[in-house]
C-alpha cells in the first residue's frame, strides 16, 4: 500500500511561451509491503501497488486533477522506451 501524489512540473521561466509542455509525475511513498516489494525486485517479478492518491498534497492545479482519467487511461510504454515529440 502507498500514498501517492500527481505532480505536474513545468519549466521556472517559460522564455518561449509556445511549445511549453509540462512533465507528470507520479511520486509513490510505499506505507507497506517493503519486503514483497524488495522480493520482487530481487527476481524482476511484476509487482500490484494498491495506492491512495493525496491529490490535496500535490504540486499539479485542480484543473490538471480532473485530466487523471484521461491520462491514466492512456496505454503506458514498456520501461525504457523514449516517443519521440
Amino acid at each position: 500500500m502507498a500514498v501517492s501524489t500527481p505532480e505536474l512540473c513545468r519549466p521556472a521561466l517559460d522564455l518561449h511561451s509556445t511549445g511549453c509542455h509540462g512533465h507528470w509525475g507520479l511520486t509513490h511513498f510505499l506505507l507497506d509491503g517493503h519486503h514483497k516489494l524488495a522480493a520482487a525486485a530481487s527476481v524482476g517479478a511484476p509487482v500490484q501497488l494498491l495506492s491512495l492518491l493525496a491529490l490535496g498534497e500535490s504540486l499539479a492545479e485542480p484543473a490538471d486533477h480532473r485530466r487523471l482519467a484521461t491520462l491514466c487511461s492512456q496505454p503506458g510504454l514498456p520501461r525504457g522506451t523514449r516517443q519521440a515529440g
